[in-house]
């Protein structure tokens, strides 16, 4: 089989990838607080990742293909395309928040970046807007959208609203997105404060 062709292929492909980078550095110190972070951090790829293409070229390109009255129109992506994104953006959000807190447990620092003590407001702020853009997936996003794709039924103007509600949450989380990558990278790696 060709790992190149097959989703689940390239991602176990890459973990055992991962997994051989690790064990041939020699002293690499990689440990359970390493593997908790690396997966944090994959997990956030995905979720900003699909974030940044909906933002950037999908709802754009819904707006251009419904506009285009001699074209093709949106059907393709809403019926495809769009499911599958939501898929990965839910479990990626699930995923980036479950594993930044279980490494904030096991560091025993999560009640101290929840509540902001100095010396963990940077990463505090960004696990905060971090809950923020959970919520807004779970709860305003994939709701709405689930009225929108026809998978939950709906009336026109429940989908139009749907739609709304849908766009200025994505957008939202978009705009939260980068104090979020502010806060993470700054936190171990120069902000202040």
């Amino acid at each position: 089989m060709n790992r190149l062709n097959s989703v689940p292929a390239g991602i176990v492909t890459g973990i055992l990838l991962a997994i051989l980078v690790v064990v041939i550095i020699p002293g690499s110190g990689f440990n359970e607080f390493s593997l908790v972070r690396w997966l944090h951090i994959l997990s956030g790829i995905m979720w900003v990742g699909l974030l940044y293409y909906v933002v950037v070229a999908q709802i754009p390109g819904l707006a251009a293909a419904a506009a285009d009255k001699g074209g093709p129109g949106g059907a393709g992506i809403t019926k495809y395309v769009a499911p599958r994104v939501l898929l990965w953006f839910r479990w990626a959000a699930v995923a980036t928040w479950l594993t930044g807190a279980w490494y904030l447990g096991r560091a025993g620092t999560f009640d101290d970046t929840f509540m902001l003590r100095e010396g963990f407001r940077v990463i505090g702020i960004g696990a905060w807007l971090g809950t923020i853009m959970l919520f807004n997936v779970w709860v305003l996003i994939w709701p709405s959208q689930k009225k929108v794709l026809g998978l939950t039924p709906a009336t026109d103007e429940q989908k139009a609203a749907a739609r709304k509600t849908t766009l200025y949450a994505t957008r939202a989380n978009f705009i939260l997105s980068v104090p979020l990558l502010l806060c993470m990278g700054g936190a171990t790696h120069g902000l202040p404060f």
